[in-house]
């Protein structure tokens, strides 16, 4: 479901002061007659109760009749060959039931009547009158409970099992797959399908669109979605109109999507803002409404449910949105964004060890750093932050870039076969970064990249099922072997769908920890 944009929604062309979530490049923008049920397979010629009783029950000599004891299945067979079992739909005897009947044991050698028409097997069907004009409707034959008594005579194999009874609507084949016919001259039918079955495909990633319940948010982009154990913390965004201050909790197990009531005075409504996972806790910092851009920080306690702004000092960071934070060592860096006016290419680091004496500080890292950018991304690994894509709302970016928080220094990253992007996702699982659509300077896409960290080159990978519709502005999270995608925009609609990348093909990768970043660098 999505939300359509009108005539007042914002252009697809950006400036360098990030207005709006857009690209730097406009977007390319057979009946058989009626009948129901159809069974081709036809139907032995129906046989009248007259001349039913003109036909001679069987003879048997005496050696035949001294039948030794069988097997619950052999007598089941021998029983099934009797006219009792007739396919025929007029007859008063079919059975037509996929049900379970009991079978008792010893069965001695069955007695043929010599009037087919009143042909009886006690153990399974009883007789019913005919009705008018000499025949009797099909009828279902539904089996009794069996007693206490029954049931553990089975049990202790003193009587014979609970067999299936067969379906009697077509013909009981004797299925030999030689297509040769058997004593009762029925057409054996092969066990071979007719055609060749083409083999299933190798395992491999599998996109899939999930239904969910509950309060479900409307359709977003630019928000936040953390995962906070089995749980997905949405918060903000914009439709095509209207930014949203709202917390929307997804229970990734469940696909139940809740709205919880928080406490404490939460952030105005923003979009393109940040969100920091630090624990149990979300830093959010940042975004904008309209022409109006944010420096403020809050955090949302997913536990109690509760609003806190902390006082901070030192060098707060300018007012921006389309920026990218991560957290590590006790301390979140922020990188890039737009402050209304020009794209940023500053970074900052926040001091959290002490929540009662937050301080900011600008860092200066060494080194060539990255062309002023937004709407980029940015992976935290080991001990580096590797930044990828992004805009500055003429250009749309394909280099890869490293900050080494130890050192303080900024690496450019020589990759082949480049990918321009802005507005996409990018999710670390071991050793690659798994990148989701964005808009590539000429049109949105659904295509999923995957960085190889180790060598740094981009990896084709096959991916299966039916993938959302191309789109940015979304946001991705990772849980149990699974990508899941919420919302985001494709220059026309903002979607409020969920759709699934399973990577069960791929869940070795999160296990890989132990890998060499960065074998393949320019340093600037």
């Amino acid at each position: 479901m999505a939300a359509n944009g009108d005539a007042d929604s914002p252009t697809d062309t950006i400036n360098p002061a990030f207005p709006d979530e857009s690209p730097t490049l406009p977007p390319t923008p057979g009946d058989h007659n009626g009948q129901e049920n159809y069974d081709p397979t036809p139907l032995p010629p129906s046989t009248s109760s007259q001349n039913q009783s003109s036909i001679s029950s069987p003879s048997f000599t005496d050696s035949q009749r001294n039948i030794p004891e069988r097997t619950t299945f052999e007598r089941l067979d021998r029983l099934q060959s009797t006219s009792a079992f007739s396919n025929n739909p007029d007859s008063s005897y079919t059975i037509n039931s996929p049900h379970y009947f009991h079978v008792t044991s010893p069965i001695s050698q069955p007695q043929y009547p010599q009037n087919h028409q009143n042909h009886q097997t006690s153990a399974l069907i009883s007789p019913r009158p005919s009705s008018p004009g000499g025949r009797a409707p099909n009828r279902i034959i539904t089996p009794q409970p069996m007693s206490s008594n029954q049931r553990d005579s089975i049990a202790s194999g003193s009587q014979s099992p609970i067999i299936p009874a067969p379906n009697r609507r077509h013909p009981s084949h004797h299925y030999r797959g030689d297509g040769r016919r058997n004593h009762h001259g029925e057409t054996h039918i092969p066990l071979t399908p007719p055609a060749p079955v083409p083999p299933a495909p190798a395992p491999a990633m599998y996109w899939s669109k999930i239904r969910t319940f509950g309060k479900v948010p409307k359709p977003l982009r630019s928000h936040t979605a953390i995962l906070v154990e089995e749980q997905v913390f949405v918060f903000g965004g914009c439709d095509s109109r209207t930014c949203f201050n709202s917390v929307y909790v997804f229970d990734a197990d469940t696909m139940y999507w809740n709205k919880p009531r928080t406490l404490g005075d939460p952030p105005p409504p923003c979009r393109a803002h940040s969100s920091t996972k630090v624990g149990k806790k979300l830093y959010i910092f940042g975004g904008g409404d309209g022409p109006t851009y944010f420096n403020d920080l809050y955090i949302f306690d997913t536990d109690t449910l509760t609003w806190t702004k902390p006082q901070t000092s030192g060098d707060t960071p300018t007012p921006r949105r389309a920026h990218t934070t991560e957290h590590y060592n006790n301390c979140i860096y922020i990188f890039g964004g737009g402050d209304g006016v020009c794209a940023l290419n500053d970074v900052y680091m926040l001091d959290i060890s002490d929540l009662s004496n937050l301080i900011w500080k600008k860092l200066e890292p060494s080194g060539g750093p990255p062309i002023s950018r937004g709407y980029h991304t940015s992976n935290l690994v080991d001990n580096k932050l590797v930044i990828f894509g992004g805009s500055d709302g003429h250009e749309c970016f394909d280099d890869v870039y490293v900050l080494d928080l130890e050192k303080n220094t900024w690496t450019k990253i020589d990759v082949s076969n480049s990918h321009r992007r802005l507005s996409h996702t990018s999710t670390q699982v071991g050793s690659y970064l798994f990148v989701v659509g964005g808009h590539d300077g000429t049109k949105y896409t659904s295509e999923v990249l995957l960085l190889n960290l180790v060598i740094m080159e981009w990896e084709p990978r096959s991916v299966f099922g039916t993938p959302p519709s191309g789109r940015g502005y979304h946001t991705t999270v990772l849980y149990d072997s699974r990508l899941f995608v919420f919302g985001g925009y494709d220059g026309h609609s903002v979607f409020d769908d969920v759709y699934i990348l399973d990577l069960s093909a791929c869940a070795y990768l999160p296990q890989i920890i132990n890998f060499k970043l960065l074998e393949k660098t320019d340093s600037i």
